[in-house]
């Protein structure tokens, strides 16, 4: 297997507020964990910025124009309840979306078999139209779009591992039968959607709440019944992945009691999908995790199963 990484210091610069979760110090515990020699052939690369109309496969322009205006030229603008923005942070979410459109084009290209893209702010709660809860663009939307419009992706599965439920990618999709968008996190948690009766205008959405308190193997139960099951039935020719590590039972922001195994078995679960299927192509976006311990050994497992295959 080979597997590529996509980087830039530009993501350290994405300054927020002193105690606010989503900080740089998440890359840097990132980091750390990639000094191990089990990581000596992962192929480390240099994300370039992505070009402004990436942003409209999955977005409006007034969405585009609106998180322009937010950009301050110095200090922290706050601009939606937890989501903010420094004057470095356009920059930082456009190299995201350049780091997340190159990893596809090497997968489709037979470069890379898979690939993990470390990039800060993360996606997956913002909606076609506003930014929340971290997220300035839906990066794994823009991705399976630019798999589809550059590649020829016909069935794209985006499988969202973080605890938080990934309302942004549900509302882009929701009527879009081409994408297959699954789901596991906890309710009740923001943003407050992910039930499992919200299943899409096509039965393309497939939620699996977990209750408080749930353990890896009610994870595992709710991955294999729901997740798995889907996936089997929608045969998908590209997968990705919306990989937040806020689900490990240290994390602050939430109460399920996952631990770094448990991401290394779901890991394991989509490599399967995807050589079924898939020619092996899975590219994995950082979402969450905001406990630096957790979130280096989880993230550094996923990686390291993704390079053994």
């Amino acid at each position: 297997m080979t597997t590529h990484l996509y980087e830039n210091p530009i993501f350290l610069e994405h300054k927020v507020p002193e105690g606010h979760p989503e900080r740089p110090d998440r890359l840097r515990a990132l980091n750390i964990a990639l000094e191990h020699p089990n990581f000596a052939e992962l192929k480390r690369l240099e994300a370039s910025k992505g070009d402004e109309d990436l942003v409209l496969l999955a977005h409006t322009e007034d969405h585009l124009r609106s998180i322009k205006r937010a950009i301050p030229d110095d200090d922290i603008n706050q601009f939606e309840a937890d989501t903010y923005a420094s004057a470095m942070s356009l920059e930082a979410a456009l190299t995201g979306l350049g780091g997340a459109v190159a990893a596809v084009d090497a997968v489709f290209a037979g470069e890379a078999d898979n690939a993990f893209v470390a990039a800060r702010p993360p996606g997956h709660h913002a909606e076609k139209n506003r930014p929340m809860g971290f997220c300035f663009f839906n990066t794994v939307a823009i991705a399976a779009r630019h798999a589809q419009t550059v590649h020829g992706a016909e069935r794209v599965a985006i499988v969202d591992w973080d605890v938080h439920h990934g309302n942004g990618t549900q509302d882009i999709f929701w009527d879009d039968p081409s994408v297959l968008f699954c789901s596991t996190h906890q309710i009740p948690l923001y943003p407050g959607t992910g039930a499992k009766d919200e299943t899409g205008v096509r039965n393309n959405i497939v939620n699996a709440p977990l209750s408080p308190n749930s353990s890896g193997e009610h994870f595992r139960d709710a991955f294999r019944s729901r997740v798995l099951a889907a996936l089997e039935n929608f045969r998908p020719d590209f997968v990705l992945i919306s990989a937040g590590f806020d689900a490990h039972h240290r994390d602050p922001l939430a109460q399920i009691n996952l631990v770094a195994e448990d991401f290394d078995w779901a890991t394991g679960r989509l490599l399967d999908v995807a050589g079924r299927s898939a020619d092996n192509r899975i590219v994995s976006l950082l979402e969450g995790g905001y406990d630096l311990q957790g979130l280096a050994e989880s993230a550094g497992l996923h990686i390291l199963r993704l390079m053994r295959g």
